[in-house]
């Protein structure tokens, strides 16, 4: 077997196992959520369910529970392979742009999401609710997943990509992981944001051989939209000038105040971050 034919089918491999665990997390969530309520009829339905039914707290257990073993799977076999030299490099100004690179895509990607005028599948929109309304819903969706998510996107599939392609042409690979980070979300509005943001990290991964700015990125992302969540739960189906009471005149100045933080960071993370 050729080397660029293992390879695709290894990045096949990772894809199916990520989801493969988060369908057994949820299965086996259902199983014993049934189990445990004597209820025959919700055991021998648990692997058709999938995540229908399961309540908020037992959505972020079986949400904690795929990220932890994804994380263990992916290191124990080392198909996304952590190495020390790029933090010891001591980068903390680095990653300081890195958090502000963050929330200077926030605002842009979030118009760009309504111009597209595609509004996000009811079911999405529960789930998240679900989640995001307990206060353990963070560790699953802000810490733990950023870091299972880095590891089998760049850290696996990105990686792998990158073997594939001349040093020259590494903007394939980014953008094929990108795309495939934004496909695995399942739905339009969300395949948009994943996809510009996967770029970014993509970007940041082949400077530096490393998960932690992608993560770091993830985790601010994530975090942003699990505050927002909570403290204006009506903008999880609403549109980006809905933050700014109607005002097209705030919206753009927000807008403009993030690129004005956008911009800036991409330019120090360029100096910054080492040069292949």
């Amino acid at each position: 077997m050729n080397n660029t034919l293992r390879r695709t089918l290894d990045i096949v491999m990772f894809f199916v196992t990520f989801f493969l665990i988060q369908y057994l997390a949820y299965l086996g969530v259902h199983l014993v959520s049934g189990w445990l309520g004597g209820s025959a009829n919700e055991v021998s339905n648990a692997a058709t369910a999938g995540a229908n039914g399961l309540s908020g707290k037992q959505l972020v257990v079986s949400s904690a529970i795929a990220s932890v073993l994804t994380i263990a799977i992916f290191l124990r076999s080392k198909w996304a392979p952590i190495s020390r030299n790029w933090l010891s490099t001591h980068p903390w100004t680095v990653l300081v742009w890195v958090v502000f690179l963050a929330l200077g895509t926030i605002l842009p990607s979030q118009w760009i999401d309504d111009q597209m005028q595609i509004s996000m599948p009811e079911r999405t929109i529960k789930l998240f609710e679900d989640i995001m309304g307990i206060p353990s819903g963070y560790l699953a969706l802000g810490i733990l997943a950023p870091i299972a998510e880095e590891l089998v996107f760049r850290g696996a599939i990105l990686r792998t990509l990158l073997k594939l392609f001349d040093n020259r042409m590494h903007w394939i690979p980014i953008i094929c992981s990108a795309l495939i980070f934004g496909a695995a979300h399942g739905n339009l509005p969300q395949f948009i944001h994943a996809t510009l943001i996967g770029l970014l990290i993509g970007w940041m991964y082949y400077r530096t051989d490393s998960v932690i700015p992608g993560i770091v990125l993830h985790w601010v992302n994530n975090t942003v939209a699990y505050i927002m969540f909570n403290l204006m739960p009506h903008m999880a189906d609403g549109k980006l000038i809905d933050l700014f009471h109607g005002s097209d005149r705030m919206m753009w100045l927000g807008i403009g105040f993030s690129l004005c933080i956008l911009i800036p960071s991409l330019l120090q993370l360029n100096i910054r971050l080492k040069q292949k």
